[in-house]
C-alpha cells in the first residue's frame, strides 16, 4: 500500500524530530569532522525531500518561506552527488530551514487528521 499524504507528512516530521535529536550534542565544527552523524543527517534529509515531493502544490504554495524545488533539488544532489556532501550545507538546513518545514507539516497534519 503506498503511503498516504498524512503518512508523507508525518515522515517528515519524525525525520525532523530525528535529526534535531541527532545533532542536539555536536558543534557545526565536531559535525562536519564526524563521519557517522552527517550521513544520518543525509539520509534524513532524502527522507523529507522525497516525502515532500508528494505534498500537492496547492499546500506548498501556501508556505512560500520553503523552498520546495531546492528541498527537492538538495533530495537528488545527496543520491547522485554523494561524493561531494557539504557538512555546512547541512548545518545551515539544520538551523534554518528544518522549523518553518517542521511548523506547516504539522499545520498540515492537523487539517488533514480525520
Amino acid at each position: 500500500m503506498r503511503p498516504t499524504l498524512a503518512d508523507r507528512i508525518d515522515h517528515i516530521v519524525v525525520a525532523i524530530e530525528n535529526i534535531r535529536h541527532t545533532v542536539a550534542g555536536p558543534t557545526r565544527e565536531s559535525f562536519a569532522n564526524d563521519l557517522v552523524v552527517p550521513l544520518a543527517v543525509e539520509r534524513l534529509i532524502e527522507i523529507i525531500s522525497e516525502a515532500s515531493r508528494f505534498i500537492p502544490v496547492d499546500m506548498k504554495v501556501r508556505e512560500p518561506s520553503i523552498n520546495w524545488r531546492a528541498l527537492a533539488d538538495l533530495g537528488n544532489w545527496l543520491r547522485h552527488a554523494y561524493h561531494r556532501t557539504d557538512a555546512d550545507l547541512l548545518w545551515s538546513m539544520v538551523e534554518d530551514d528544518l522549523e518553518p518545514l517542521k511548523n506547516f507539516s504539522e499545520q498540515i497534519a492537523r487539517e488533514t487528521k480525520p
